[in-house]
């Protein structure tokens, strides 16, 4: 059945779970840990996708096609585990039951809202209000992530985000000292 297909996989952190422009026609489901989705520049600098942690699910859309080859990197920021579901037997399941056929609409579904969000942060937030907007919808992960994969995921530098937080810290101290 499906369940035995599932591939159980444990990795330690900074572990590379795949590499960008390789085949992957798995769905992934984190078990425990937290990953992160990277594109590498040439430079060979990194710009932080998002962040997935136990609970979550991730695949590259690209490298579920046939023949299809990822376009970033999935790298485990902690030690974890992941469960890996073939996109072609879920496919399978899709055409022969409701049930699975509705799953595989949530799941984009969801996948879209998210990608939409992101996307609208991106483009229309001050890095300030992106920051504010994660540590108020995050708050656990903001107290997981390196602040210099905070800052790539925000879409600025480390020190952009330090002076980001120092005025934060210091308009809060200010409040705290009004009358």
């Amino acid at each position: 059945g499906f369940a035995a297909q599932i591939r159980r996989r444990r990795f330690p952190a900074g572990d590379t779970l795949f590499a960008a422009d390789m085949p992957w026609p798995w769905l992934n489901v984190v078990r425990e840990g937290l990953v992160k989705l990277v594109y590498l520049r040439e430079d060979g600098s990194e710009r932080i996708k998002s962040f997935i942690a136990a609970g979550g699910f991730f695949a590259s859309l690209a490298g579920l096609a046939p023949g299809g080859l990822t376009t970033f990197s999935a790298v485990a920021m902690t030690d974890g585990a992941i469960e890996q579901l073939s996109y072609t037997q879920i496919l399978a399941l899709g055409e022969r039951h409701l049930a699975w056929q509705k799953a595989l609409r949530a799941g984009i579904e969801h996948y879209g809202v998210r990608k939409e969000k992101r996307e609208r942060e991106l483009l229309m937030l001050r890095p300030e209000q992106r920051y504010r907007a994660f540590m108020q919808e995050s708050p656990e992960l903001a107290a997981r992530v390196p602040q210099k994969d905070l800052a790539l995921y925000l879409g600025i530098t480390p020190v952009a985000l330090s002076r980001i937080r120092g005025r934060m810290a210091r308009a809060a101290q200010a409040e705290k000292a009004a009358p």
